[in-house]
């Protein structure tokens, strides 16, 4: 926004403290001259009435002889005290606004790119310092995210440029080999393009909860928990599993759509990421006093604690976790349910087993009390 050429704040605050020192010393001998004036009458004459040889009429000074005497120094203060207000005004001004100067130069800085930049300002807690590190963790917070939304891009292009390429080797195999059986070159190209398409909506669902452009509605995670192990049941059978769902209602605010789609990621990757056979699910729900609680968990390999810190990462899915078939996902699960809980306010823990496997926990904000009409 372009701004017409005004006073600095600097000059302004000289002024404001230069006018309070001229008000407050007007005011000072306003108060003197009156005072003065209370004992000192207007015209005294005192004429001679006694014995002879007394000394004729005498006056002594009046208040127009006070007012002569008195107003070249009240002149000369009142210039003292606006040189004086002036010269410390401008002093004070600079001082108080120094950490507003260091905060207006960070903020150039990070407005030019530079996220790294911290004021970092040193001093006691007031207003300043209190504006300084919000801005610090601001800039903190903004890095981070432009470093995360860096990797991400650079990840999604890397997934993205997979599909595709394999989709361009088979079509130049086919095209350089007529005889090749198309049903095969179909079934390949068929799952190739399944995946891509997976991995873009993924993207899509993962930008909509990154932006928390959703409806709000009163849910019940216990029934979304029964619909999304009710959708999953026929892909645990098919791997020898065993899904166990248990918990009490627990009402929550937010989008029904972005809550299931959350539950049947975390059920999702609970059932491919298990033991190749008699493994167990478990998914349970529970109220706290102001908080509502989603558990996934289930049997695998042993997990460690570094390894479990990168599985909300977007396309992260540990050296021990990696699948080679399609129902294994795109890498987006733990990703895409970190970002619906963080758009609904919530928090997510991952928590490796003792006896391997993964414990993951959703906690949400408890809705109020419904009032129905």
């Amino acid at each position: 926004m372009d701004r017409a050429p005004g006073l600095s704040v600097r000059l302004k605050l000289t002024l404001t403290y230069a006018g309070l020192v001229m008000l407050a010393g007007a005011l000072l001998l306003a108060v003197v001259w009156v005072f003065l004036l209370r004992y000192v009458p207007a015209v005294i004459d005192i004429s001679s009435s006694g014995p002879p040889g007394t000394p004729g009429p005498m006056f002594i000074p009046d208040r127009s002889d006070l007012l002569r005497a008195f107003a070249p120094k009240v002149a000369a203060a009142l210039l003292f005290l606006l040189l004086f207000g002036l010269l410390g005004g401008w002093i004070l001004a600079g001082r108080m606004l120094a950490p507003l100067i260091r905060i207006t130069s960070a903020t150039r800085q990070a407005a030019d790119g530079s996220l790294s930049h911290r004021i970092e300002l040193e001093g006691r807690r007031d207003e300043f310092r209190e504006l300084a590190d919000a801005f610090d963790a601001m800039l903190a917070r903004l890095e981070a995210h432009v470093t995360e939304q860096q990797r991400f891009a650079a990840n999604a292009s890397h997934e993205l440029r997979t599909p595709l390429a394999i989709t361009q080797t088979l079509l130049d195999v086919a095209r350089n080999d007529r005889t090749r059986d198309t049903a095969e070159l179909v079934d390949r190209l068929y799952f190739v393009n399944t995946r891509a398409i997976d991995l873009t909506e993924a993207l899509l669902l993962l930008s909509r909860a990154n932006q928390r452009s959703f409806g709000r509605e009163h849910v019940d995670l216990s029934l979304i928990a029964e619909e999304a192990t009710e959708t999953l049941l026929p892909l645990a059978e098919k791997r020898g599993l065993i899904i166990e769902i248990a918990g009490e209602m627990t009402p929550t605010i937010g989008s029904r759509a972005l809550l299931l789609q959350m539950t049947t990621n975390l059920v999702h990757n609970a059932i491919v990421h298990n033991l190749p056979e008699q493994g167990t699910v478990w998914v349970t729900t529970s109220v706290q006093p102001k908080a509502v609680l989603l558990a996934v968990e289930n049997t695998g390999k042993n997990l460690s604690p570094e390894v479990v810190s990168t599985l909300v990462e977007p396309f992260q899915r540990g050296s021990q976790r990696i699948r080679t078939d399609h129902a294994a996902g795109v890498g987006l699960g733990l990703a895409i349910v970190k970002s619906i809980t963080q758009a609904h306010e919530g928090t997510l823990t991952l928590t490796p087993r003792a006896d391997g496997g993964l414990r993951v926990t959703v906690q949400l904000p408890a809705a109020p009390p419904h009032t129905g009409r």
